[in-house]
């Protein structure tokens, strides 16, 4: 049975075409919820199941997944807890939806991103990949994980003022590291998302994961 309590995220799931595999793993950034990241979804992966979950944490009445203490200063604690309950709540929702739990790829904005950075370092085997857009690195682990074989893609704006670059870059390196297959593009834009956004994600989709770019006639 699945564990009711791992599913108490408000969330939206909207199954894939027949025949396609892969889960979209959509994470909201600051102030956003389950349905903001749902048109990105399907306008890179029009085939793909998405599963979008809202962040439990509230700060000034603006949904997020961890708690922070300051501007890029992060509440680890809660950071770790919060990771743990998403990583569960994707294992049930597999089981709940009947999606393949080793087929869901993270694509995260933001505070979304940095999240979805915390489950490949914390829980690594709940994602296959993850599309990072305008990430930071969230934490340093104390036992690097093996992420061989975990394909993901980094997109920061070269013009972010939110998040350091060095912080972006230290984020890439450690993935790389620990083993994953990192492609990093730095854009020609700032924190918000761009069409150039898309475009990046979805050929990176297409070269890793053989995810059609159009709907199947």
């Amino acid at each position: 049975m699945p564990n009711t309590d791992a599913l108490a995220f408000e969330h939206r799931y909207q199954p894939g075409a027949p025949g396609s595999r892969v889960t979209l793993l959509l994470l909201h950034g600051t102030g956003g919820n389950e349905s903001d990241l749902l048109p990105l979804g399907s306008a890179v992966a029009p085939q793909a199941a998405l599963l979008s979950p809202r962040g439990n944490v509230l700060e000034r009445g603006m949904p997020r997944f961890f708690r922070r203490l300051a501007e890029g200063v992060f509440d680890l604690d809660d950071l770790t807890q919060r990771t743990y309950e998403l990583a569960d709540f994707v294992d049930a929702a597999a089981r709940t939806y009947g999606f393949d739990a080793a087929q869901v790829v993270g694509l995260g904005y933001s505070n979304g991103a940095n999240i979805a950075a915390s489950l490949l370092l914390l829980r690594p085997q709940v994602l296959a990949g993850a599309a990072l857009l305008r990430p930071m690195l969230p934490l340093v682990p104390a036992t690097p994980p093996d992420l061989r074989g975990k394909h993901v893609l980094i997109a920061a704006g070269q013009h972010d003022s939110l998040v350091p670059a060095s912080s972006t870059q230290q984020l890439a390196d450690l993935l790389q590291q620990s083993g994953a297959d990192v492609t990093m593009q730095w854009l020609s834009a700032g924190h918000g998302l761009t069409s150039a956004d898309v475009a990046t994600v979805i050929r990176w989709l297409a070269d890793r994961f053989r995810i059609p770019t159009a709907a199947a006639p």
